[in-house]
């Protein structure tokens, strides 16, 4: 069964890949998506055989390498913490393959595109089965090629290239860290598979290793350099600048990268590495830090951005930091309970928000759409349910989740970093409320701002101060074409996976409540997550005093209010606050400038030094000086050479003469 869930999407690829031309566009998403369906109903029957029923179990696929003292087999690890994970990438994939039919109905490269998703459900599901580092990083860096195939899959679109480039190149950076991780661990354990390196952990917390000049405690560097890696990937503060940028591939893209797969693979290595990161806590402390400084960073952005799409990017950016708060603080299972409902709520979002571009014909501005609830109701309905969830109302799936993590980081007592953590997480809680239904009421609620009666953004009062950073007016999610047609209700074969998500939305937090985070933890978990003698933090979490569990809903409550106030009851007031505050609002709007800052520091000085080395390394010195520059002289004496070769005879005969001269003059001044 295992090799079936993992090879499916495989098979997919293979077939759409080669075969695409052949079966046409029509039989590539058939196939794809009836393997992902398979694979995802499989997953289903996993999770409930290993979370409610056996413990972990390994699968030898094939001897992958060895060298020297280095053996690394290609493995499937199956526990609870891999199940779950089965169960959000290939459900989120099946639905958006389904969703995919009805969006991409219009691309003649539907084959590619279908290929293209398989591949990168594929190197997920190699990341979260991996049996040791070396198979989990050779996923790692798969879904990092798929992400770069589809987000730039519009290849002839200038800013999708620069968006595909710009994930790689990040990626790479974070990428750096984690395999600079995985050599220490090798270095220290003496293999790269989890069942040799777990039991041995307790053994090294006082090893120390020489790293860059300064003695550091050997485990906490490995710890910081493997979460570098996560930082990467899961786009954490300082490392986040690819993933709005990724917003510049198809709406269903977005959903794959940001729901389920590509992002959660960072808080899925964490939670992985838990006996590690147990025994690390000075590295714990910075993922705490880290974590919660992105849910504050994201969510300031995402207040003033006005692309649809792009609210729901840096909404996914600040849920990863509530997912990394939970894992520092030692609550790993709350983390992964928060992953497993935001891939609902938040696939949720975006196919919501691709249904709402589709109806829109591509616009994506918010600023152009309002009045659309009772054009396309169903869409509406099911953006809400996802607002819903997002924002923590009760009952719905983020309720559980997000409260949960916002518990642990009071009851955690990790000094500053706990302190720090509970306030920006409460704070980007209100934020977060704020943006989602400002979203949801500029798009769904007011007058209509398209077709031919639309007054511009000035029924809003936006301000439009944008510079060249700023994102532009009009972003098309594909061919750009008119939006002053009457918006229409997705087809069916999109509202499906809607629905099947607002389900999730509704009811994954309530129904798995217990066994992610309450009573039956211990039974659920079969210790796929290492908890330390002296982590107590599930328990903990539950004795909190009571304002600490009301200040959440508290702070949605407020969001829910100030979002309301200023664009139901005083759109106005949005334009007036911009204009008061211009340099907060260009400063939020331009994401704090990290670009700005990359882009000076980083990126003109290695443009200036290719540059330099290019003309001056490699054209003047190199093509000067060597092979090049050698053949170049032989070139011009040559040519100066030929010249001599008239043809005249007397041009012949006059060098005679002249020679003979300077023979005869020689010979009188060495004989006198």
């Amino acid at each position: 069964m295992y090799h079936l869930i993992v090879f499916l999407p495989l098979f997919g690829f293979l077939i759409a890949g080669l075969f695409g031309r052949l079966i046409g566009a029509r039989g590539s998403e058939i196939v794809t998506t009836s393997l992902l369906m398979v694979s995802a109903v499989l997953s289903w029957i996993a999770f409930y055989n290993v979370g409610f029923g056996s413990g972990t179990t390994r699968v030898q696929v094939a001897t992958w390498m060895a060298s020297g003292d280095l053996r690394v087999d290609w493995a499937f690890r199956i526990d609870t913490l891999t199940v779950v994970m089965l169960v959000v990438v290939n459900t989120v994939s099946s639905l958006v393959h389904l969703y995919s039919i009805g969006y991409m109905h219009e691309d003649e490269h539907r084959p590619r595109f279908f290929a293209y998703l398989s591949l990168f459900t594929f190197a997920m599901l190699m990341l979260v089965t991996a049996d040791n580092l070396v198979q989990m990083f050779f996923g790692w860096e798969g879904v990092g090629l798929a992400s770069y195939l589809l987000i730039g899959f519009w290849y002839k679109k200038p800013s999708a290239n620069a968006a595909a480039m710009k994930a790689f190149i990040v990626n790479r950076v974070g990428d750096f860290g984690f395999a600079l991780g995985i050599f220490l661990v090798f270095v220290l354990f003496g293999s790269v598979t989890f069942d040799a390196i777990f039991p041995r952990v307790g053994e090294l917390t006082t090893q120390t290793f020489r790293f860059i000049g300064y003695e550091w405690n050997a485990l906490t560097l490995a710890a910081l350099l493997l979460f570098m890696g996560a930082m990467g990937k899961s786009a954490q503060f300082l490392l986040h600048t690819w993933l709005p940028d990724a917003m510049e591939g198809p709406t269903p893209v977005s959903a794959l990268i940001h729901a389920a797969t590509m992002v959660t693979a960072g808080v899925f290595m964490v939670a992985r590495l838990s006996p590690i990161f147990e025994y690390v806590p000075n590295a714990a402390l910075v993922v705490i830090v880290i974590g919660a400084t992105t849910a504050f960073f994201a969510a300031t952005v995402g207040l003033v951005q006005n692309d649809i799409k792009r609210v729901i990017a840096y909404s996914t950016c600040s849920q990863l930091g509530y997912m990394f708060v939970a894992l520092g603080v030692g609550a790993y299972s709350a983390g992964i309970f928060h992953l497993f409902t935001h891939a609902f709520f938040k696939a949720l979002l975006f196919l919501g928000a691709g249904s709402v571009i589709h109806a829109m014909h591509h616009e994506q501005d918010m600023r152009n759409m309002g009045g659309l609830r009772k054009h396309i109701p169903l869409t509406a309905a099911a953006m809400t349910i996802g607002t819903l969830a997002l924002t923590g109302f009760p009952l719905f799936a983020g309720y559980f989740s997000k409260d949960a993590i916002i518990e642990s980081a009071y009851a955690a007592h990790k000094g500053f970093a706990s302190e720090y953590a509970f306030v920006l997480l409460v704070v980007a809680a209100c934020m977060t409320s704020f943006y989602s239904w400002r979203l949801y009421f500029m798009t769904f609620e007011g007058k209509p701002r398209w077709g031919a009666g639309a007054h511009g953004h000035g029924d809003h009062g936006h301000a439009h101060g944008h510079d060249d950073h700023a994102q532009a007016a009009h972003i098309h999610d594909d061919h750009g074409h008119g939006h002053d047609h009457t918006p229409h209700e997705s087809p069916l074969v999109m509202l499906i996976p809607l629905g099947v998500l607002a389900l999730g939305a509704l009811f994954a937090g309530l129904a798995f409540k217990g066994v992610f985070v309450g009573g039956g933890y211990e039974g659920f978990w079969k210790g796929s997550l290492f908890t330390g003698k002296d982590n107590h933090i599930l328990h903990a979490m539950h004795e909190v005093p009571k304002w600490v569990v009301w200040s959440p809903f508290v702070a949605m409550l407020i969001g829910f209010a100030l979002a309301w106030y200023m664009y139901i009851r005083r759109p106005d007031v949005p334009g007036k606050l911009a204009a008061a505050n211009p340099v907060l609002y260009r400063f939020l709007l331009n994401k704090w400038y990290v670009d700005e800052i990359y882009d000076f520091l980083f990126v003109k000085p290695s443009m200036w030094l290719g540059k330099f080395f290019w003309k001056k390394g490699d054209g003047l010195v190199i093509d000067g000086m060597g092979p090049d520059g050698i053949s170049a002289r032989v070139v011009d004496v040559t040519n100066r050479v030929v010249r001599l070769q008239t043809g005249y005879l007397y041009h012949y005969a006059f060098t005679m003469l002249i020679g003979v001269a300077g023979l005869v003059t020689w010979y009188l001044l060495v004989r006198g």
